[in-house]
């Protein structure tokens, strides 16, 4: 390499070195961890430093996720003063919340440190553009590289690095997403089988209303969860006589309730 090429390729790196350290720096926040209105397993709730005490300015996290918990029981939130440090791991990171048991909580000063080999992982699947903040979330709710790899060997297209939160969050694994090729549809991407099972979308559900007659498109199908259109609701209406209704009339007749 020449010193002309040295001189403009050496800040260059520099500079990608110096941008993705920034990148990956761990975030400190003040955080509060008590039982979820379940009373099955934790909540957990992370706030900026610079937020005034009692107030919310940052995130709430309560799923089976919490679960993962080490360093903290149950118990330990009805012994008050107790002195504690709750961690949980995962690919992306280490979250720690250090502090003491106040009103059945633990309140104290949160740490996250990010994971870059699992950066690296991910990048090798085409994932890129990772922040903490999302390294963060992806460990409050365990996304995986084998997680993305297992939605990617299904072939399901259009998956990014903020809808794979959203996947996770809802459960979304291949079986899913081919319940609905084996129903004679198209696979979905990704953002439309967000859609889908965020309304209850399920196979079972698919049979009965095309037993009825009906060949719903995946948009209905959304459609058909968000108004209820139930098969006992169309078979009410095909009892009354109504018997070559679509999708679309069914849904208008629940919005201006010409049923009841």
């Amino acid at each position: 390499m020449n010193l002309s090429r040295a001189t403009v390729v050496f800040p260059i790196l520099a500079g990608a070195l110096a941008l993705s350290a920034q990148t990956l720096a761990p975030l400190h926040s003040r955080c509060q961890i008590g039982l979820s209105e379940r009373g099955d397993h934790f909540s957990l709730q992370i706030n900026n430093t610079d937020c005034p005490t009692d107030s919310h300015c940052g995130s709430s996290f309560s799923n089976e996720s919490m679960g993962r918990f080490t360093g903290i029981t149950v118990a330990d939130l009805a012994v008050d003063g107790a002195q504690l440090t709750a961690s949980l791991s995962g690919e992306a990171g280490a979250f720690t919340c250090t502090g003491t048991v106040r009103d059945h909580e633990l309140r104290g000063d949160a740490l996250f440190t990010p994971d870059s080999a699992f950066v690296d992982r991910m990048a090798k699947l085409g994932f890129t553009g990772f922040d903490s903040e999302k390294l963060q979330a992806y460990t409050f709710i365990n996304v995986t590289s084998d997680y993305a790899r297992s939605l990617q060997q299904a072939h399901i297209q259009h998956i990014t690095v903020d809808n794979l939160i959203a996947l996770r969050i809802f459960n979304i694994d291949p079986a899913y997403a081919q319940s609905f090729p084996a129903m004679g549809y198209e696979l979905p991407d990704a953002d439309k089988l967000i859609a889908l099972k965020v309304q209850g979308v399920n196979a079972d559900e698919v049979k009965q209303i095309r037993a009825l007659g009906y060949q719903p498109s995946l948009d209905e199908l959304i459609q058909i969860r968000i108004f209820k259109i139930t098969p006992d609701f169309i078979q009410r209406m095909q009892d009354r006589g109504f018997k070559n209704l679509t999708i679309a009339k069914l849904v208008q007749i629940r919005i201006f309730k010409l049923a009841e």
